[in-house]
């Protein structure tokens, strides 16, 4: 197995002037205690995403923006200089992670474009056992209308795998999950959970037990088009949610259920800038104009949010989490290479023709075959095309990611994994980076724990964000060992954080 390797990034001081660097080193109050004081438990739990932040970004904002909202927070929290997602750093493993502390191995997620071996086909026959094998496809192609911002209102389920194993059913995103989330255990001790997300197949946050969100708020984000302008508004239609809900009704406004016990929400526009033509300026994530305007936009929402709170008089009970799902990659422009995924997938046709069963190409390839005996010779092709395809490493059988299964022990593990080098995407368009990947620019990720009581710190050593999904629990008073993946991978808390006793 090839090493997994990661870097702590510090703003360079060449780049940035050296108070700001101060700053972002360690804000006024911060500390490097390793034992905080125990903290009481939270009433409420607010989970942030902001898809592609890295923990750079972060840093830099607090620095430069001092009385920002994501400032405010930082002086209140405990920041995680080194979190890391897991791999591969899609939307979807990395929601997982957050929500539920599994690996792919667990969850059995590996991508929002996927395939299992034991499925079959959207309208296929059940009875026919040729046809087994199904890609999964857990976008806005499963809306009943991706061109509304509703998506149509439902799933269409005749868009969906259907699986042998329950008479043919259909295979909804949640059905797809093989552990439960922090959703599902809030709800079983009587807590209210709340989530808004960009797609209809955010549905996989239920569990399977397909109920773990009361208020689950997906707006299409396909229906706003691809258009940078378009973002703020369609992220605020998320913020306007979460609003009525910290003022005791559900997303639409139209009940008064009450406060959730955990909900949140995550933005969309920091991913849609840092691929826009516009990215960052340098290797140190120096932000370009849409990366800068997102960011303040974002902190704009945040300041709302925590205005809302407090005229609420939740926000001395509210825990905040600030994290991110994935980052992107790459940062520095120069390292940027585009090379048609087409290329990749014929070099897998001249290597085992007819082979492939499916392909996922992003910063990262993921190759499912039809039969595993065609596998070496289709990495022997890569290998030796390596140079041309702009290949890292090729992972297949026994040499696997960290966190992944294995091939005939899980049908949805790929029977080929690519790591790109640094900077390349497959990509036959214009964008600037992609998420999906092996490298930091994908994986590390901003973490911040904010509540005023929290004493500001910094905590350096490596984390994932796995850990954030049982931190979660104990801060809401609720066992960790509840979560399915904290039982079978051992998933730890996050350090730093003192709940007190008795969560375990």
């Amino acid at each position: 197995m090839k090493p997994q390797t990661s870097k702590t990034f510090r703003l360079a001081p060449t780049v940035v002037p050296t108070f700001v660097l101060a700053c972002a080193t360690l804000a006024p109050g911060m500390t490097h205690a390793d034992q905080p004081t125990a903290l009481a438990p939270a009433a409420n739990v607010l989970l942030i995403s902001i898809d592609g932040m890295h923990e750079e970004d972060l840093s830099r904002y607090v620095a430069v923006h001092p009385t920002s909202a994501l400032a405010a927070l930082a002086r209140h929290g405990v920041m995680y200089r080194n979190a890391l997602t897991p791999t591969p750093s899609d939307s979807f493993p990395g929601m997982v992670a957050l929500i539920s502390g599994a690996s792919p191995v667990s969850s059995g997620v590996y991508y929002d474009d996927s395939f299992d071996r034991r499925l079959v086909r959207a309208g296929a026959n059940c009875g026919n056992a040729t046809v087994r094998g199904a890609e999964v496809v857990f976008d806005d192609s499963i809306d009943l209308d991706p061109k509304r911002i509703d998506g149509g209102g439902a799933i269409n389920a005749e868009r969906l795998p259907r699986d042998p194993a329950r008479h043919c059913a259909p295979v909804y995103p949640h059905n797809y999950m093989r552990v439960n989330t922090v959703f599902e255990v809030v709800r079983a001790a009587g807590g209210r959970t709340a989530w808004a997300d960009k797609h209809l197949a955010y549905d996989f946050v239920h569990g399977p037990s397909g109920k773990g969100v009361d208020d689950l708020y997906t707006p299409e984000i396909a229906a706003v088009g691809e258009k940078l302008a378009a973002f703020p508004a369609y992220d605020n239609l998320k913020v306007d949610a979460l609003l009525k809900q910290i003022d005791g009704r559900d997303a639409t406004g139209s009940a008064t259920p009450g406060v959730p016990r955990l909900f949140g929400m995550n933005f969309q526009q920091l991913s849609v800038a840092q691929k826009s033509g516009d990215g960052y300026r340098d290797a140190h994530a120096t932000p370009g104009a849409a990366i800068g305007a997102a960011l303040d936009q974002i902190d704009g929402s945040l300041q709302r949010v925590l205005d809302a709170l407090a005229a609420r008089h939740l926000d001395t009970s509210t825990l905040v989490v600030i994290a991110a799902k994935h980052g992107q990659s790459p940062i520095a422009p120069g390292q940027l290479r585009r090379i048609d995924g087409k290329r990749v997938l014929d070099v897998v046709g001249q290597s085992a023709p007819d082979a492939l069963a499916k392909a996922t190409l992003d910063d990262v390839g993921l190759l499912w075959l039809k039969q595993p005996k065609f596998t070496q010779a289709i990495v022997n092709g890569l290998r030796a095309n390596a140079e041309a395809l702009g290949i890292e490493h090729v992972y297949a059988g026994n040499d696997m990611p960290a966190g992944w299964g294995r091939v005939g022990r899980d049908s949805r593990v790929p029977d080929i994994a690519i790591e790109t080098k640094h900077g390349v995407i497959y990509t036959h368009g214009s964008k600037v980076a992609e998420h999906g990947g092996f490298h930091d620019d994908d994986r590390h990720v901003a973490l911040l724990f904010s509540r005023p009581d929290i004493q500001a710190k910094e905590i350096d050593a490596p984390v994932s964000t796995r850990q954030v999904a049982p931190t979660l629990l104990r801060a809401l008073a609720l066992k960790p060992t509840a979560l399915d993946a904290v039982r079978r991978e051992g998933t730890t808390s996050l350090p730093g954080l003192n709940f007190g006793k008795g969560t375990d």
